[in-house]
């Protein structure tokens, strides 16, 4: 599971946990102020709690990035004839040119 999957589903949790709790307290406010409440707990827990997932989930965006970035620059390499692997391609200047009043 990635780590994005992970830190998700974490924080889902804390929020889920937390607004468990606050129900279940008989506070004389309205769900919708105990849904509001709970999100800025979790918010605040998960800052502290969740540090260590936190940073792991940066790390794997940024592997992401750092390879999507090298797999885009090989491909421009490779489509303006750089790359090595890469068979040369045509010019159109070696190409004979066709006479348009031959049709």
């Amino acid at each position: 599971m990635s780590p994005f999957v992970k830190y998700t589903l974490a924080r889902l949790g804390m929020f889920a946990a937390v607004l468990v709790v606050l129900v279940l307290l008989p506070l004389p406010v309205s769900l919708v102020v105990k849904v509001m409440i709970a999100l800025l707990i979790s918010l605040v827990l998960s800052f502290f709690l969740l540090k260590k997932m936190r940073d792991e989930m940066s790390d794997y965006i940024a592997g992401t990035v750092q390879r999507r970035q090298a797999e885009k620059d090989k491909l421009r390499a490779a489509l303006a004839g750089e790359d090595e692997d890469a068979p040369p391609a045509a010019s159109t200047a070696d190409a004979p040119a066709e006479d348009p009043k031959k049709d």
